[in-house]
């Protein structure tokens, strides 16, 4: 599917940084507060099977923030870390692979 610049100008994507990371106990998932410059957020990740909350903790990622809430086996989660690889390459066997910035791009550089 085919989008328009209009369409991509919609989504807000900025740098974060991981200041805290757990995982939810019985899941495949991590509950990540993501210091964004001028906010924090949490934001429940299905990436426990790839990585520790020790490998996330104080890594720059790459963050969809407008994407709208949604409760996560009782979590609210605020946004999303961008990831290359999702389920169909998982299948594949392709781990996914975090987004992050080439250099010292800080806390809630927009991505464009």
């Amino acid at each position: 599917m085919e989008i328009t610049i209009e369409d991509f100008q919609k989504l807000e994507i900025k740098v974060g940084k991981v200041i805290e990371a757990e995982r939810i106990e019985g899941t495949r998932l991590l509950k990540l507060k993501v210091d964004l410059g001028s906010e924090t957020r949490q934001i429940v990740s299905g990436i426990a099977e790839y990585y520790t909350p020790d490998q996330i903790l104080n890594k720059n990622v790459i963050v969809l923030t407008n994407l709208k809430p949604r409760i996560i086996r009782g979590f609210e989660s605020q946004g999303m870390i961008l990831a290359a690889g999702c389920k169909e390459d998982e299948q594949r066997g392709v781990k996914p692979v975090l987004l992050v910035p080439d250099g010292d791009a800080p806390q809630g550089t927009k991505v464009c």
